[in-house]
């Protein structure tokens, strides 16, 4: 399993709704800030996947608010791979405070997909030479 937590995310005035709450919409946002810094950290990097023909378009997206984000909190985003990726790869997330407080859970479903012909294909290689240190301890369990 793969985790990462990117840390030092301030709620801006404009993420904020009239009610001093952070807009629902802005959690896709953030999971996006998440997932991104979360492989660039692995020393990969969508522009150079978008580059190589591989497009990574999000076909499910669900979340659970549990407690609203405010102006001025300073959010952490933990991302999780609990899988190795195939035509598609789950990221689940857990958003926090500055206090520790869990405020929004969710997950986010991406696929594959071929730029030129638009069909679904594998995980590229390079991505998946990445990941695979973090799930070799799961399959020697099994």
């Amino acid at each position: 399993m793969f985790t990462y937590e990117v840390t030092g995310i301030r709620v801006r005035y404009a993420d904020t709704d009239q009610m001093g709450y952070v807009y629902y919409g802005n959690y896709a946002r953030y999971y996006e800030i998440g997932r991104v810094e979360a492989l660039r950290t692995l020393d990969y990097h969508y522009k150079e996947m978008e580059d190589s023909g591989v497009i990574m378009p999000v076909y499910e997206s669900r979340f659970r608010y549990l407690k609203p984000a405010r102006y001025d909190d300073l959010l952490t985003i933990k991302v999780i791979i609990r899988t190795l990726p195939t035509a598609r790869v789950v990221f689940d997330y857990e958003i926090r405070n500055q206090d520790g407080i869990l405020l929004n859970v969710g997950e986010t479903t991406l696929v594959f997909q071929r730029r030129d012909t638009g069909r679904l294909c594998a995980a590229p290689p390079a991505l998946l030479d990445k990941l695979r240190p973090y799930f070799q301890d799961a399959n020697k369990k099994a």
